[in-house]
């Protein structure tokens, strides 16, 4: 990566696009063998796969692509410049997007690659890795290599990375802000979270209940901006957790590949257990649980969509990341109320407001302690809007000019 970074930093801008838009055009031409691949590795609906990852990978090469010939324009008065070699880890949850998310802003600024993704969905980067190699990419500009923890180390402290961009949890992400401590090397770290989806009594009830279900549900809750705490204004809590328990009995949970599958297997076996012990740990503590009866195949790792009601702030379920398919429900009466009760976590990344007034939603997007907060709809992602969090969350952005910005030097 060092002896591709001398050449690939200083070709022409333009080509250094069409180099990125190839293998954007080449992601969509093979989706589906994609699709399949990620579905089949990561336990994820192969509709979300189809329809959400591949499609979102694509577009942020294309994105980042347009902007490889503009840098100058985006930084005025700047004169940008590379970092070097970028140390990437990227985590289990949505491999190919990820690395998407990483790589292209990466090479549009100038840098080369260094990428390890999750040891236990490696395939879709590897497919990525052989689509780079057919694309003509110079050599040694972008190196994928698998492993675990182990090797992530060895990336995170080699004196020849210049940054380090790393997704996923919030105590690995301390242990990697500690080890750079000291050193040459800029980070962006997007770490966990515990979003905050706050109805209000004005919402649209039946869209609210589609928004909760697919910011807890997608991608089995394997998702670190997932709505995970949901707060009810008291007035319609009643109908909206009947309805909540409705749809969830409708919800289908089996064969990834299965297109009307809509909550897919959970990771690995160490997931599953971590997430069940999380469920005993609500009940414990005198959390109401109503999970939706599901017929689910006697193997593999399945877990049902999963309400707890009648939590408190200090519910452990209420604190904690679970990353998983399980969802804690409070009631609130005012604005003030919910603000202070969602804003009590370590965390910082996502929110959502579902509500009819504006000046709600205005004053809860100023409020709010939250990296991204969504009105009246939930894990909605876009290339040009940057992504990332507060507090124990992380801290950098990735997406949009943000995204750019964590690769270069602005003199």
């Amino acid at each position: 990566a060092r002896k591709a970074f001398k050449s690939w930093s200083k070709l022409n801008p333009k080509e250094r696009g069409k180099y990125i838009f190839r293998i954007a055009r080449m992601i969509q031409e093979r989706a589906r063998e994609f699709a399949v691949i990620e579905s089949l590795d990561g336990g994820k609906p192969i509709r979300e796969s189809r329809d959400i990852d591949i499609p979102l990978a694509a577009n942020h090469f294309f994105y980042y692509a347009g902007w490889a010939d503009k840098l100058e324009y985006a930084f005025p008065n700047k004169t940008p410049q590379p970092l070097g070699v970028a140390g990437q880890i990227i985590p289990w949850n949505f491999p190919l997007l990820m690395a998407a998310w990483k790589i292209a802003p990466a090479l549009a600024c100038g840098n080369t690659v260094v990428l390890k993704p999750a040891e236990t969905t490696s395939l879709t980067a590897l497919k990525l890795a052989e689509l780079i190699r057919d694309s003509g990419l110079p050599k040694g500009v972008v190196n994928i290599i698998t492993g675990a923890g182990e090797t992530g180390t060895e990336i995170v402290n080699h004196p020849d990375i210049d940054k380090i961009a790393f997704t996923g949890s919030t105590a690995i992400g301390k242990i990697i802000q500690k080890s750079i401590a000291g050193s040459k090397k800029k980070s962006t770290l997007e770490l966990g979270g515990k979003g905050a989806n706050i109805i209000f009594e004005d919402a649209a009830i039946d869209q609210a209940v589609e928004g909760i279900i697919n910011a807890i549900f997608f991608n089995q809750g394997h998702v670190c901006c997932a709505g995970s705490r949901l707060f009810v204004q008291e007035s319609v809590a009643e109908i909206v957790i009947e309805k909540l328990k409705e749809r969830i009995s409708t919800l289908i949970v089996g064969d990834p590949l299965d297109k009307n599958t809509d909550i897919g297997a959970i990771n690995s076996k160490e997931q599953l257990n971590t997430i069940n012990n999380y469920i005993k740990i609500g009940k414990k503590e005198g959390g109401e649980i109503y999970q939706a009866k599901c017929k689910v195949a006697k193997k593999g790792n399945w877990c049902p969509p999963t309400l707890f009601l009648n939590v408190s702030q200090s519910h452990t379920i209420v604190q904690e990341e679970i990353f998983g398919p399980v969802l804690a429900i409070q009631t609130f009466r005012t604005i003030d109320e919910v603000i202070e009760k969602a804003n009590n976590t370590p965390f910082g990344l996502s929110a959502g407001v579902w509500t009819e007034k504006g000046s709600k939603i205005f004053k809860l997007t100023q409020e709010l302690n939250a990296g991204v907060v969504w009105a009246n709809t939930y894990n909605k992602f876009d290339p040009t809007s940057p992504f990332g969090g507060f507090k124990e969350s992380g801290f950098g952005r990735e997406g949009g000019l943000h995204g750019l910005e964590a690769y270069l030097k602005l003199k």
